[in-house]
């Protein structure tokens, strides 16, 4: 496994403290750079790659240390530089090689170090070697790909949570232009960030997790996988089927709870318009509060702001927008939020996702308020509330989990006067939906259920087939 080092440093490295750090391994190695300048690679005199080093990160936003690295570390006071090390799997030096150059960094500028114990200053000697074993990765690849192939770009990490940092939102992105997958492969125990999870969705993209018993198995659905042509796939039984891995069942029983809200919004596309406001409502609804910050990438660093968000989105325009949002760590709260233009302005689609204990209470009651709201001042076009058995702290393991319960649906204006208001509050359901706005202009709120029944799943599919009939032939 590639092994990441992380310095948390209150001052910001400068060229003289990088430098230092890279003069870990003697005057014998050599310097290059990836990603557009945004990573700095340290390479053995035959050229083989040994440390990235990631351009440093300013972090605003309370409990970021904390979410993505637990409890071993304690991060300076806000706020502080994250700087990532990532040693390379080709060279026995590379581990011992990135906690020097990172243990040098928190040496001139003070901080912590992920792991603990990782951070010498130790001059590494990187012993030369007459053949050069590359890695097979071709040009084009980011610094930090640990295989690439015709089809797919491997990254492997050993980490408590991985998330979907700069570098590996940067990999994705090129995995997709290049039309290849993206396979992070990690060992049990490891978890995923919701908004990697998020992004790993859907095959070919895949969480490979090795397992004893089975070798290697998906940790999203759970499917025992094998290296096959240059990629992860699915292992087949004599019959064909798929074969799931025993780890992927062996969930432990568990109260926690996950609330998610998913909705879009639809604006006017003029000088006065400001994004993020409907998830700022949505955010305070649910916990009273507006979110503790925003990026595009894990750690989320920047404190809340719908202007600066607004403004990133206008220089990316007409190209999507993907945010991210974070709430204060005692509430736990994670939201992705997709811009792009829509039919009559700008589309804003949101999901957040709240973490309650099992001693905790689920404000199931604040949802039809949270609709009006949006109904009424944000544009909504509709909105869809689930409840799950899921952890308080968001974080994605390598079991099963049983998939959202519906709890509620939200129909804006513009939908209603597409089905009909006297169709639309007849649904051919023993339910009758709760009218929202004024009677020029309503939105109509279905309660489903209270997340705890999974038949309401089919209830959902007769609504929607009832608002959204199939095409006539």
């Amino acid at each position: 496994m590639t092994k990441d080092v992380i310095a948390l440093t209150p001052k910001m490295p400068d060229t003289w403290a990088l430098l230092a750090g890279l003069y870990a391994g003697g005057p014998g190695l050599t310097v290059d750079t990836g990603d557009d300048g945004a990573v700095v690679q340290l390479c053995a005199a035959d050229g083989r790659p040994l440390v990235s080093l990631e351009a440093p990160l300013l972090v605003q936003v309370p409990g970021e240390a904390e979410r993505l690295l637990g409890d071993q570390v304690a991060p300076p006071g806000l706020p502080f530089w994250w700087t990532e090390a990532r040693a390379s799997t080709a060279a026995p030096e590379a581990e011992p090689l990135a906690g020097s150059v990172v243990g040098r960094l928190t040496m001139l500028l003070g901080g912590a170090t992920w792991p603990p114990g990782a951070a010498t200053t130790d001059v590494v000697p990187v012993a030369p070697r007459s053949e050069v074993s590359a890695r097979p990765v071709s040009g084009g690849a980011h610094p930090t790909v640990d295989v690439l192939t015709d089809s797919t770009a491997v990254v492997m990490c050993d980490r408590p949570l991985v998330a979907l940092t700069a570098w590996l939102s940067h990999i994705l992105r090129a995995a997709v232009e290049s039309r290849r997958a993206l396979q992070i492969v990690t060992p049990p125990g490891v978890r995923l960030s919701l908004p990697l999870r998020t992004a790993l969705t859907g095959a070919p993209n895949r969480w490979v997790v090795k397992d004893p018993d089975c070798g290697y198995y998906d940790g999203l659905s759970g499917a025992v996988l094998r290296w096959q042509d240059g990629t992860f796939a699915p292992a087949r039984d004599a019959s064909g089927g798929a074969v799931v891995a025993e780890a992927f069942g062996a969930a432990p029983a568990s109260s926690e709870r996950q609330l998610i809200v998913a909705f879009r919004t639809v604006h006017n596309a003029d000088e006065n318009l400001v994004l993020g406001r409907a998830l700022e409502a949505a955010w305070g609804a649910l916990t009273g509060a507006a979110p503790a910050g925003w990026g595009t990438a894990e750690p989320i660093n920047l404190p809340w702001s719908t202007r600066q968000l607004t403004d990133l989105a206008r220089d990316r325009a007409p190209e999507p927008t993907h945010f991210l949002a974070v709430g204060d760590p005692d509430r736990p709260a994670l939201a992705g939020l997709r811009v792009t233009r829509a039919e009559g302005g700008v589309g804003a689609d949101a999901t957040l996702t709240l973490g309650y204990g099992a001693d905790e209470s689920v404000p199931l009651d604040a949802i039809e308020a949270l609709a009006t709201t949006l109904a009424g001042a944000h544009g909504l076009t509709d909105m869809f509330v689930s409840l799950r058995r899921g952890r308080r702290d968001l974080a994605v393991p390598a079991w099963f989990e049983a998939p959202p319960i519906p709890v509620s649906y939200t129909l804006g204006a513009q939908g209603v006067r597409a089905a009909g208001l006297a169709h639309a509050r007849r649904p051919p359901l023993s339910l009758r939906p709760v009218q929202l706005g004024p009677d020029a202009a309503p939105s109509l709120h279905y309660v489903l259920g209270d997340g705890g029944d999974a038949r309401t799943w089919a209830s959902l599919e007769h609504l929607m087939t009832h608002l959204n009939p199939p095409p006539a032939p």
